[in-house]
């Protein structure tokens, strides 16, 4: 279900989060969608002789739920995403199930605009993503 949290609802400390378990199913759909068929993401054998040792997600699927979490919850519905900071700090494997939080950090009410922390993290509690994006909010 889409949020429509309102603008001036909004304080710097606000958080959402959620969940998902990273299947072979988005693997490769979105190894179809992007093109990236990088044979880490998609080739068992090729990734046995690298460094991972198995098949690893693409660190932007793992992007795309900052992408949702955002349009979804926080700030929800008729959010504009103007950009966005990532750092790649681990790997995500094929069934972790990781967690995706942003936090406003900042609100900078003249341009109707919200910096938020944007992490990503595995059931282990690995940080795989920190970053900090910067979103659009209109009523």
């Amino acid at each position: 279900m889409v949020q429509d949290v309102k603008f001036a609802d909004i304080k710097v400390g606000d958080k959402a989060s959620t969940a998902k378990t990273v299947s072979e199913y988005d693997v490769y759909t979105f190894a179809g969608l992007s093109g990236d068929f990088n044979p880490i993401h998609i080739n068992a054998e090729f990734a046995k002789t690298t460094m991972f040792k198995e098949r690893i997600a693409h660190g932007m699927l793992s992007a795309t739920f900052i992408s949702a979490l955002l349009g979804t919850a926080l700030p929800g519905a008729n959010t504009i995403y103007l950009a966005q900071e990532l750092a790649f700090k681990a790997p995500v494997k094929i069934g972790d199930t990781v967690t995706t939080t942003v936090e406003v950090i900042e609100k900078i009410e003249a341009k109707n605009r919200l910096v938020l922390r944007t992490t990503v993290t595995n059931q282990e509690g690995t940080l795989v993503i920190d970053g900090k994006a910067i979103v659009m909010k209109k009523d």
